[in-house]
């Protein structure tokens, strides 16, 4: 069902790929850093079922509307960026209390997981990559494309959610060591809003 050394080429390069620092790493340490270690690795969750939906639309062909509609490009395009600046105000606005983090934390896990998979859902680069990489590996004439790509989205999901959800967690252990310091606390939030507007920059700056 697939070209095996296409497959352990697409392994070499999913995980190089998940490796590199991006904008979602990058999200997943701001959240590590204001909520811990559990909220890094929901975070993490988070942004791999955002990503496991824009597989599984590439797969059926729906992200090729993007490239046929660039209206619908844009319009994501700055929602996200909208969404992104929403969570930069709100990690400036919280004062960074020491012991905050004492507090019950499942609903911000919970939020943490949702901002997640919307972040990762409101950026139009996730899909056009997904058009653009995957294809790459697939082999038409051992039949059962939509298989062969449904199988691919799978294994990216998951390197980028054990890569991810270990950043998560790491982030998250440091920040709750360095959150006994208020000021450090507010350090740290100040941090993820000056993180979350620079990826919201970052999307509506550079191009398609």
């Amino acid at each position: 069902m697939l070209d095996t050394s296409l497959y352990v080429a697409f392994l070499v390069a999913a995980l190089a790929l998940c490796l590199t620092p991006g904008p979602d790493m990058m999200f997943i340490v701001a959240m590590g850093g204001r909520g811990g270690p559990a909220t890094g690795v929901m975070a993490a969750a988070g942004v791999a079922t955002g990503a496991l939906t824009h597989a599984i639309a590439a797969m059926l062909g729906l992200s090729a509307l993007f490239t046929t509609l660039p209206t619908l490009y844009h319009v994501l395009r700055w929602a996200g960026a909208a969404y992104l600046l929403y969570l930069a105000v709100r990690s400036f606005l919280d004062r960074g209390e020491a012991g905050d983090e004492a507090a019950p934390a499942g609903p911000g896990r919970l939020r943490a997981f949702w901002r997640g998979v919307v972040t990762n859902l409101l950026n139009p680069k996730v899909i056009l990559f997904n058009i653009a990489f995957l294809p790459q590996f697939v082999n038409p004439s051992l039949g059962h494309p939509m298989v062969q790509f449904l199988v691919l989205g799978l294994t990216l999901v998951l390197i980028g959610l054990a890569v991810d959800g270990t950043v998560g967690l790491l982030s998250g252990r440091l920040a709750r060591l360095l959150r006994r310091s208020r000021r450090v606390a507010r350090g740290l939030n100040i941090f993820s809003g000056t993180v979350f507007t620079g990826l919201a920059v970052r999307l509506v700056a550079v191009a398609k």
